[in-house]
């Protein structure tokens, strides 16, 4: 992966293999991990509070998303938006996908113009540098932590190692870079606002700075937060994930290496 080199490890693998390793690692782990997105963006863009007490709310809770969603639309409902996008990166059944986007593109650029494709893009832009640079430096930190509180014959599972500290590294810098993506998200859907009235409100944003003073002032503080539980779970599970599987391929292709070094 990008900014995570195997060697100090000392690992021979080639960038090509580190390369795939994280490809593979990618694609992986974004199956598994698509239901918590899903769950994410729908108390996203749901302007009411995430409460039972909210008479007008949709969604109220992971669990209780999770069955009105399986109930109303389906299992596959959990992977809307991703399954398209895995069939594409392996190259299978390229052509009705290719369709199906080209027609989407189309009628988004008649409706609104090049400028539809970036909305949400100031914050996306802001979030990208400190969310990678916090991800890297936590999974690193975490490492340290861990090799110092765990006992020496507690440090022999390596996978382990990496799946919690990924974790870990995942949760704090998506915590602290939150309010960006619910802004993004909040700004992707402008345009749309017909197709989630039967969700609930629909608002209308000018920009970055109108859509969090919004928020802030309909919805509090605690509004800049709205879809963080399962998003913590899905960042926990994704960088997790990521790290553990990319650690796995690249021992994979070390241990393919030294066998073939050995002939």
């Amino acid at each position: 992966m990008v900014g995570y080199d195997p060697k100090p490890d000392g690992r021979n693998n080639t960038k090509f293999q580190v390369a795939v390793a994280g490809s593979v690692s990618g694609l992986v782990t974004r199956a598994l991990i698509s239901p918590f997105d899903v769950i994410k963006i729908r108390f996203q863009l749901q302007h009411e509070r995430l409460s039972r007490s909210d008479p007008n709310a949709k969604y109220h809770g992971i669990l209780q998303a999770s069955r009105q969603i399986l109930q109303e639309e389906g299992p596959t409902a959990f992977w809307k938006g991703h399954i398209p996008a895995q069939i594409l990166s392996i190259g299978y059944g390229a052509v009705q996908v290719y369709n199906t986007l080209c027609h989407a593109v189309g009628t988004m650029y008649r409706s609104e113009g090049p400028q539809v494709f970036y909305k949400g893009l100031a914050p996306t832009l802001i979030a990208i540098f400190p969310y990678a640079g916090l991800q890297f430096s936590c999974y690193s930190s975490l490492k340290h932590l861990y090799k110092w509180a765990i006992p020496a014959e507690g440090k022999k599972n390596e996978n382990l190692q990496n799946l919690l500290c990924g974790s870990g590294a995942g949760v704090i810098s998506k915590t602290l870079t939150y309010p960006l993506d619910l802004f993004k998200k909040r700004l992707q859907v402008g345009g749309f606002e017909h197709a989630r009235a039967a969700f609930g409100q629909v608002r209308r944003y000018k920009g970055l700075m109108d859509c969090a003073k919004q928020v802030l002032q309909k919805e509090g503080a605690l509004g800049f937060f709205k879809g963080l539980s399962p998003s913590l779970l899905k960042a926990a599970l994704s960088t997790g994930f990521m790290f553990f599987w990319y650690e796995f391929f690249c021992n994979v292709f070390h241990c393919m290496n030294r066998t073939a070094s050995q002939r």
